[in-house]
């Protein structure tokens, strides 16, 4: 395989990964708050609710589009560019990916048709449970997605079978519920509906700044304010549960995300910013805060965080037993029958992945020395300048939501979210912050799993297509083209239907003061005088 075909195909699937995920958390977040927009119109029965909510809606659909779009290409690429992944993996990481597309896609792509054309043609509460029901399919559809995500991040309810060299299902329900699996929906959910919050707060904030649609825009600030402050609250808290999971799966993860080079004694402090040295393994100019990482990642005061120094030597010893492991299957292939060699491999095939990380400096695992294997334990560190930096402005961007609708629904209390205008320009200009954060907590899960495709199964540099430099640049190119494109017809589509406003074509302005662009009406003209002729 070419030099560099590896990093080229990471670099692919990661710009297609987060392009993708630009529109799949408003997707998310912006569904239910369709719900609830809805749900106060059937309540109510007041036309203005009905007015907001097909304005989100049309800015809802303009975004399904583009993240469905960007979507089906990135399933391509686990053939096209990951083949061997696809064959080592393919009866475990398949089986949620077909559930998604027949359970959940097919729901959300055939009620999101019925709930655009539906208005008017059905009742208003069956309006409202297809609303619902496009919320319970584009929900759904991030439970599998990250089930199968999960399963890559923690494989459990999976072993390897030394006749058919794949990975196989032992367990499904293991994978079904697989802890990372879990905390990764709740988070990652939660801070979708962070960001369609946002997306309202600020689009609502500009109107009021320009003092047009301004009934419309207080309104929709009210449910931002309450579902934003709610869910920021919920994404700090589930993030916590999130670092937790790590202590028992993703032990070299979470070390890497705190650069905690060594074991410290229980209960251990957390770095709140710090230069972490990679050469000499330190972090220096670190401020901490005693205790609170102990507390967080154990739940207690009495217990480890275990730091990457050791868990290289814990890797050093599972690279050795992995060794027998390898050994072991090579012998099965030639004598399936051999028991002895069977009962072997049961001993060590928990470690198998861990010689599979030899072969990126030697072809046979088992000619390794131990020097080549202590050096090939140092593999298993991750990025950690990257993986600190990216957790903290993750989180200082978590913290600051908080405070934003905190703000906000203060605000909305007491009825001064219209006319506070420091707050209004706030509002609107952290509009890109949740996107930041989000995309910063998929470096964190993707990087941090790092060098593996499947943690302690399959290293990245295994997985990948037999594909040349050439072949991966054009693709790159030609992906980034067509996605720049799209991006510009979206952002466009977008901008001028905020232009245009919530109101459609001859709908009645009367509930928004009487004028939908907040420019007050003309007086009328003064009535000619009455005549006898004119009576």
């Amino acid at each position: 395989m070419e030099a560099g075909v590896i990093d080229l195909s990471r670099l692919q699937f990661a710009l297609t990964a987060l392009y993708h995920f630009l529109f799949v958390p408003l997707t998310l977040g912006m569904s239910f708050m369709l719900v609830i927009m809805e749900s106060v119109y059937v309540m109510t029965n007041r036309p203005i609710w009905r007015v907001i909510t097909r304005f989100w809606g049309k800015l809802f659909g303009i975004n399904f589009v583009l993240g469905v779009a960007t979507g089906l290409t990135m399933e391509f690429q686990f053939g096209t560019n990951w083949s061997y992944f696809s064959h080592y993996a393919g009866d475990i990481f398949g089986a949620p990916l077909a559930i998604e597309g027949l359970m959940a896609f097919f729901l959300e792509a055939t009620m999101v048709g019925v709930m655009f054309f539906g208005w008017g043609r059905m009742s208003k509460l069956a309006h409202l449970i297809v609303t619902f029901l496009v919320a319970l399919g584009t929900n759904l559809s991030a439970v599998w997605i990250l089930i199968a995500n999960g399963w890559m991040q923690n494989p459990v309810g999976a072993t390897f079978n030394p006749e058919t060299m794949r990975m196989e299902v032992s367990d499904f329900g293991q994978v079904l519920f697989n802890p990372i699996a879990q905390a990764k929906f709740v988070h990652t959910v939660s801070a979708g509906y962070v960001c369609a919050s946002v997306f309202v707060l600020a689009i609502s904030a500009f109107y009021l700044l320009r003092g047009r649609w301004v009934n419309v825009a207080r309104r929709s600030m009210v449910v931002a304010a309450a579902f934003g402050l709610a869910s920021s609250l919920s994404v700090v808290v589930l993030g916590d549960e999130s670092g937790y999971a790590l202590t028992d799966n993703q032990k070299m993860k979470l070390a890497a995300i705190e650069a905690a080079w060594h074991t410290a004694p229980a209960p251990a402090g957390i770095t709140l910013v710090g230069w972490p040295d990679v050469h000499a393994r330190t972090t220096r100019y670190s401020v901490e805060v005693p205790w609170v990482l102990g507390l967080i990642a154990t739940r207690s005061l009495d217990k480890e965080v275990t730091g990457m120094s050791e868990l290289v030597l814990k890797a050093q010893e599972r690279i050795s037993s992995g060794v027998i492991a390898y050994d072991a299957v090579q012998q099965l292939k030639r004598d399936p029958a051999n028991v002895a060699e069977r009962a072997r491999f049961e001993l060590h095939k928990r470690d198998l992945g861990y010689a599979l990380l030899l072969k990126r400096h030697v072809a046979d695992p088992r000619m390794a020395s131990p020097q080549l294997i202590a050096a090939t334990a140092w593999d298993v560190v991750p990025n950690v300048p990257l993986m600190f930096w990216a957790f903290r402005t993750m989180a200082f961007i978590g913290f600051y939501m908080i405070a934003l609708f905190a703000t906000a629904f203060v605000l909305a209390s007491t009825r001064r979210h219209d006319r506070t205008r420091w707050f209004l320009k706030l509002a609107l200009f952290s509009l890109p912050l949740p996107w930041v954060a989000i995309e910063l907590g998929w470096v964190l899960a993707e990087v941090g799993r790092q060098p593996w495709a499947i943690d302690g199964v399959l290293p990245t540099f295994l997985a990948s297509s037999s594909l040349t430099r050439g072949m991966l640049w054009t693709t790159i190119v030609g992906f980034t083209a067509l996605y720049g494109t799209m991006a510009v017809i979206e952002v466009r589509l977008m901008l001028a239907s905020i232009r245009k406003g919530p109101f459609e074509h001859g709908e009645d302005h009367a509930e928004d003061g009487g004028f939908g662009p907040g420019i007050p009406p003309a007086s009328p003209p003064a009535s000619p005088p009455v005549t006898p002729l004119t009576a």
